[in-house]
């Protein structure tokens, strides 16, 4: 049964796309992802076979629902009123949206998805630690972000608080990591273990994302029913062929509008999309979360794509304009919440089949590691000599940022990278200075913060034609927090603000490597104060 209504006004590319759909039918391109046929992206299997286990979770995770019942039964028995989910990018946003959007009827989520010693910091303080689970969600059980998170939070609970901290921990993780281990050695309450055939983005209806969305509140069963409804709709291959055909002809900035209610769909599309095809010198850009501006003030290489609630349609009007001008709009109705769990789908295997278009294997992230390696190398620095590189920094003025940006062509776009506290006022700053450098510019922007973005955009920035120009953002903490050496020991040789200015200062190096335009400003400790100043 079909759910999701799809309507496009495409000005002029409809006979691209047809012609693009008839080829995906003429060679079978859909029956043959259901198969698990590599050929349709690769002669070589290699991360395409052992990925593509995502298919098959509506009916896979059906057994699985009266498990993760009954564990969250037992978590509201023991008197536990929130849940602290430490991970990044696939193993986070999914969790993020459904805290977001299904939130209100279970446990109040929160996601650590930082190394800011501040926001760490402001996390711990903001719940009841006696009364907090803590998910440890990690595909490979290696994640940097996700292991000192660990740690500190462990400690907090192991020194003074409660006599058996493990029974405050849960390990999502594949079977065999390193994380798996580690939850035995500190007696975990649970370890739910994934399908080891998913990669991390692909993973919203898996474990992952479906432990901590009955934890919140929501009707797991419904959503993998929402999903298997909308899994062989003709539309997810059209939305793939608009998206992949689009791409070709220069409109490579997927701008998604949402009701409000589904806003945070746009921050996992955006890891979907941006990491399944920013590689191989090409690349689909995501832009989320920019408010709608007059037709004027954008460049002829957008796709705007409307996902909104049936009865909620306020942007309408604005839409309308923008098709008015000549702009391709994609338009798509949800009955309810609940129909994200087909959108889960639709999205997949659009950006699997927008990947055939392009000539991308979608199922691969060859860059992302250049900037964890050189962060490493920071880290080693530091624990040799006590200290990390500078770093170049520019000097903090409107006049500097203009000159870095009076490089813009038309096609460009302009990202915001910010190494900061995420707070609501360095929120409205970072909004407040994208769609300034948008209107005078009239490239896409996009903001992220680090190192969460790392995980999210990070490959797309260093594998995609080189048409960003790179702002990034550094700070000081107010307070640095230590990182254990190992959870339950007190000693500690590095620290959260170390690690994030590694990291910071690594993912620059990397930008630079790939003959990226790349500036860096530091803010110190009044972040939105110094991000104002960049506007005058």
């Amino acid at each position: 049964m079909e759910t999701i209504q799809l309507v496009s006004e495409l000005n002029g590319y409809e006979t691209a796309v047809a012609g693009a759909l008839a080829q995906l039918e003429q060679n079978q391109i859909m029956s043959r992802i259901w198969q698990h046929d590599h050929t349709v992206w690769r002669p070589d299997p290699t991360e395409i076979s052992n990925r593509l286990g995502w298919l098959h979770l509506p009916q896979t995770m059906q057994p699985e629902i009266e498990l993760i019942n009954a564990f969250v039964a037992s978590i509201r028995q023991d008197s536990f009123t929130h849940v602290l989910l430490l991970g990044m990018g696939g193993s986070s946003l999914a969790p993020e949206l459904f805290a977001k959007t299904f939130g209100g009827n279970g446990l109040e989520l929160a996601v650590v998805d930082t190394t800011d010693p501040d926001a760490i910091s402001a996390l711990a303080q903001a719940v009841p630690l006696t009364k907090t689970l803590f998910i440890v969600a990690t595909k490979s059980g290696g994640t940097v972000e996700t292991l000192s998170a660990f740690k500190h939070f462990y400690n907090l609970l192991a020194y003074g608080v409660i006599a058996d901290p493990g029974k405050h921990f849960v390990a999502i993780t594949d079977p065999g990591s390193s994380l798996q281990k580690l939850a035995a050695q500190y007696q975990f309450r649970a370890t739910f273990l994934n399908d080891p055939n998913i990669g991390g983005r692909y993973s919203a209806l898996s474990h992952f994302g479906l432990v901590p969305a009955a934890l919140v509140g929501a009707d797991v069963g419904k959503l993998l029913t929402r999903a298997a409804e909308a899994a062989h709709a003709a539309e997810a291959l059209r939305l793939g062929a608009i998206m992949g055909t689009l791409a070709r002809h220069g409109h490579d900035k997927l701008t998604l509008i949402t009701s409000p209610e589904l806003a945070s769909f746009g921050d996992w599309v955006e890891q979907l999309v941006a990491e399944s095809t920013g590689k191989e010198g090409q690349g689909i850009l995501p832009v989320v979360g920019e408010p709608l501006g007059e037709p004027d003030v954008y460049g002829q290489d957008r796709l705007f794509v409307y996902l909104h609630l049936a009865h909620s349609t306020g942007v309408a009007a604005q839409l309308g304009a923008l098709a008015q001008a000549g702009h391709p709009v994609v338009r798509m109705s949800l009955r309810d919440v609940y129909d994200l769990g087909g959108q889960f789908m639709w999205w997949e295997l659009a950006t699997a089949v927008a990947g055939h278009i392009l000539d991308i294997q979608p199922f691969d992230q060859p860059n992302v590691e250049s900037a964890k390696v050189l962060a490493r190398r920071m880290v080693a620095a530091y624990q040799e000599t006590g200290q990390l590189p500078a770093g170049e920094v520019a000097d903090l003025n409107a006049a500097t940022l203009h000159r870095f940006l009076t490089q813009a062509q038309p096609g460009d776009y302009v990202a915001l990278q910010a190494f900061v506290p995420p707070t609501p006022a360095t929120d409205d700053a970072l909004q407040t200075l994208r769609l300034a450098l948008r209107d005078r510019y009239h490239v896409a922007t996009t903001a992220g913060y680090g190192p969460r973005f790392l995980h999210s955009t990070g490959q797309l920035h260093k594998g995609d034609r080189g048409n960003g120009l790179f702002i990034q953002f550094t700070a000081d903490p107010v307070q640095d927090v230590a990182i254990p050496d190992e959870a339950g020991k007190q000693d500690s040789s590095m620290t959260f603000g170390v690690l994030i200015k590694a990291q910071a200062l690594g993912d620059g190096d990397a930008l630079l490597a790939e003959g990226r335009r790349f500036i860096r400003f530091h803010l110190g400790t009044a972040v939105p104060d110094g991000l104002s100043r960049l506007m005058k």
